[in-house]
């Protein structure tokens, strides 16, 4: 069975009550919120994706106020040719506030539209596992930067 690696960046950023969220499309072709982030490029710190990632994503500079943790997980899914793969997902989640630029969507990137959402209001929005692992996170800032258990194993 083929594996795979994948290692991400993402941030949370609140700010008067409200998310900021980035929208996808997910394999269904349905739209899906997700936290500003992304794969870390070879060689790249992921303090340094983060800020690339949310700049993307966004158009928003953020400066990073802490990292609240680690979520990891595996899934096996199969290849366009019927392998097996065991993807494992680390993603490391960070902390950010907005401090310049402006919002706009990301231009032929893997989000279209990015909006800032009421955190009462997060919970009824077609999202991926990540958004939930996030806030989760936020609010409780475990001392060992992980959930016990998770509260999403996956996407």
């Amino acid at each position: 069975m083929r594996r795979k690696l994948r290692v991400a960046a993402y941030a949370v950023c609140v700010r008067d009550d409200q998310l900021l969220l980035a929208r996808g499309i997910d394999d269904d072709g349905k739209p899906e919120w997700t936290l500003p982030g992304g794969g870390m490029e070879h060689g790249e710190d992921p303090y340094d994706t983060v800020l690339r990632e949310v700049e993307e994503e966004t158009g928003y500079d953020v400066e990073i106020t802490g990292l609240l943790g680690v979520h990891s997980f595996r899934l096996t899914t199969h290849h366009r040719f019927g392998r097996e793969v065991d993807r494992h997902a680390l993603r490391l989640v960070y902390e950010a506030r907005v401090t310049g630029g402006e919002l706009r969507p990301e231009v032929g990137g893997s989000t279209d539209l990015a909006a800032w959402h009421p955190l009462g209001e997060v919970a009824g929005l077609n999202r991926v596992g990540l958004v939930d692992v996030g806030l989760a996170l936020w609010r409780e800032r475990p001392v060992t930067g992980h959930l016990e258990p998770s509260p999403y194993p996956g996407r």
